[in-house]
């Protein structure tokens, strides 16, 4: 049994046990408002939000080891843990898997490259495990937490700076990018991701998502702290961010774990998946978004949930005015 902890290990449990379609039809819409005043807002009190999550788990896969970091390759999964990349199938058929050195914080995948985040370089693996390049931090006191990937930078938050690193593709540092609100960062949970011209991350301490050009320039942020449904508890929140096709912002916290939808300009939409739904314990769990599917990775599984219409009845989720979400396209189960 081990009885150590990482330095990340512990700081994430310290700030967790801190942490306390298109409508169909006029009427329909009003008596879900009638039942829950709050859809008019797109808000649902924490009773009613969490009593049921409109998502269902379709499959799930064990990993050898609890998972590090996670990511998504086409029609492939990415799964880190106990200093291994395993490649497996959206069935859990382990394809391929390759040893990378240790303290990896996260994964992010393009053009089917892998660049894996460690506190303080960057490596890059092709999809057979072979080095490609790698290059050191730009400080010595770097203390890197998450990665993202547009077509032509890297976007890495440091924990230690408290900004955000670009780096060309090959590695040259480009500029750090400086939050206006000032980045608070009590645990790593400095969460990042790019999504169609837009670098989205946390400022954790400040419960809230930023957004920025790939350029830096601040475009704006939402959120704020409470347990509340669309509201981020704790210390430090969000951990992890995802997006949909649709522009969908997609959120993961930790010490209350769930999963929810926000629009990319910070409207609250649902809790897709709650505390139980998710599988309990108060680490976060890292999201992925693929067409009308969830892909979640904690402890040591992947699950795969999709969208209920019969579950989704009493959820905001099921009124949501969002026409092309591809999260809720007719699936019945």
């Amino acid at each position: 049994m081990k009885n150590k902890i990482s330095r990340k290990e512990f700081i994430r449990l310290c700030g967790s046990i801190l942490a306390g379609g298109s409508i169909l039809g006029v009427s329909a819409v009003l008596l879900m408002k009638r039942r829950n005043p709050n859809l008019a807002e797109g808000i649902l009190s924490t009773r009613e939000a969490t009593g049921t999550s409109p998502y269902r788990p379709v499959s799930a896969f064990t990993v050898p080891d609890p998972i590090d970091a996670f990511a998504l390759s086409g029609d492939k999964l990415i799964v880190a843990a106990a200093n291994q990349v395993y490649i497996y199938s959206q069935e859990g058929v382990l394809l391929n898997n390759f040893a990378i050195g240790s303290h990896l914080r996260d994964i992010a995948v393009a053009d089917g490259l892998f660049y894996l985040l460690f506190p303080a370089r960057i490596e890059v693996y092709d999809e057979n495990g072979e080095p490609v390049r790698d290059w050191e931090a730009c400080s010595e006191e770097s203390d890197y937490c998450a990665v993202a990937v547009s077509p032509d930078a890297v976007f890495v938050t440091d924990a230690a700076g408290k900004n955000i690193c670009k780096y060309t593709l090959e590695g040259g540092l480009v500029r750090f990018i400086q939050s206006p609100n000032r980045f608070i960062v009590p645990s790593y949970s400095f969460g990042i991701t790019y999504a169609d011209g837009v670098v989205y991350c946390s400022n954790p301490g400040r419960h809230q998502v930023e957004s920025y050009t790939p350029e830096g320039d601040y475009l704006g942020a939402f959120g704020q702290a409470g347990n509340e449904t669309g509201m981020f508890c704790g210390c430090c929140n969000p951990v992890h961010l995802a997006y949909t096709s649709s522009g969908e912002i997609i959120t993961s916290e930790k010490g209350n774990p769930r999963i929810s939808c926000y629009s990319a300009d910070g409207t609250f939409r649902n809790v897709l998946l709650d505390t139980k739904a998710l599988g309990g314990g108060n680490a976060a769990y890292d999201v992925k978004v693929q067409d009308d599917k969830l892909f979640i990775a904690g402890k040591n599984k992947v699950s795969t949930f999709r969208y209920d219409q019969t579950l989704a009845k009493e959820t905001a989720c099921s009124v949501c005015g969002v026409r092309n979400c591809p999260l809720r396209k007719g699936l019945t189960i």
